[in-house]
């Protein structure tokens, strides 16, 4: 597979993709269980539940229904095209509680904004 570039990529929240955004990550996880035995020579372990967050960062647009509806706490459906909306590219969606949202503004900057999404429903991986 050919290396890729972020440039074409799209986070939508509640179905509407969110203006000026400039990155985001998603990461998954799940939690190990110990299953070892006293005679076991090393530790083993078995998959438990597993978890999703992510984050979004864009600059800031008071104008934009999105990143004003991403209040402390809202749970919203995701969908991160990291390829863009173009058919048979990769997307992953689930929703999530908006656990986190900063503001940064300093001389001669753009004011930027990043929220933290915490999953709140198994994150599926498909393709457009």
């Amino acid at each position: 597979m050919a290396a890729q570039t972020g440039v074409l990529g799209v986070v939508k929240a509640g179905g509407t993709a969110i203006a000026e955004i400039t990155g985001f990550s998603i990461d998954q996880s799940s939690n190990m269980i110990s299953d070892s035995e006293l005679t076991d020579a090393a530790e083993t372990s078995i998959a438990g539940r597993t978890s999703w967050s992510g984050s979004v960062e864009c600059m800031w647009d008071d104008a934009d229904g999105v990143q004003t509806s991403m209040t402390i706490g809202s749970s919203l459906a995701f969908l991160f095209l990291p390829e863009g909306p173009t058919g048979g590219s990769a997307q992953w969606t689930g929703t999530g509680l908006i656990e986190s949202r900063g503001l940064a503004a300093s001389d001669e900057s753009i004011i930027t904004q990043s929220f933290s999404i915490k999953g709140t429903v198994a994150r599926t991986i498909g393709t457009v």
